[in-house]
């Protein structure tokens, strides 16, 4: 919605063609894509700039989609499949955590309605955090992420739940498993590579993974 009122001042359409290139995506890379695929006459420093600051009026109302690592904007709480999945996994112990291309201040600003619910995850690695040198589709975020658990666990052994195309290839790059749980709206030849593809996360079955069953 954001990008299309920027766009609309140039007689362009924000598609889902364009949005499944740039989804997962630091935001000055992803605004470089944008500018470039619909020729917007200014610079991607100023597309940041104004759709933060759209962003920031709707973040606040903030909540959880099946799939989503991220709050979307919608009036909804926190949405059923998410919250089931994070609190079975820390009640058998088995730990997790957000990996999320956003800055510091749009993760704050998302997530600032759910900060319980956040406390639940073993730590987050951010879009812009040192050693995140190259945004998705490179496993730069995974990796570092696998790092700060105690122990480190196998790569092959992490399970990544994404709903981005450059997403996903990035967790295989990381040698990882993924999850995916795309918009309706994304083309579903972007969904081949997915070790699983869904079409809400209250389908997940944890016993697939070798993780507990639900009960």
């Amino acid at each position: 919605m954001v990008f299309q009122e920027i766009c609309d001042r140039y007689g362009k359409k924000y598609s889902w063609d364009v949005k499944s290139l740039v989804m997962g995506k630091k935001a000055l890379d992803a605004a470089e894509i944008i500018i470039q695929v619909l020729q917007l006459p200014m610079s991607k420093e100023e597309l940041v700039e104004e759709s933060q600051t759209k962003l920031r009026q709707v973040f606040s109302q903030a909540s959880l989609l099946p799939g989503a690592p991220l709050p979307v904007p919608r009036t909804a709480s926190v949405h059923w499949g998410v919250e089931k999945l994070i609190h079975h996994l820390r009640k058998h112990n088995i730990p997790c955590a957000v990996a999320t291309s956003s800055g510091t201040a749009s993760f704050e600003e998302k997530t600032s309605q759910h900060q319980e619910f956040f406390s639940l995850f073993h730590h987050v690695v951010l879009g812009d955090d040192p050693e995140v040198r190259s945004g998705k589709p490179s496993p730069d975020i995974f990796l570092a992420c696998a790092k700060r658990f105690s122990p480190t666990p196998p790569l092959d052994k992490c399970l990544v739940f994404e709903d981005a195309p450059n997403g996903v290839e990035a967790a295989l790059a990381a040698g990882m498993q993924v999850v995916m749980v795309p918009d309706a709206n994304l083309n579903r030849d972007l969904t081949r590579n997915a070790t699983m593809l869904l079409s809400s996360l209250q389908d997940f079955q944890p016993e697939l993974f070798g993780l507990p069953p639900y009960q």
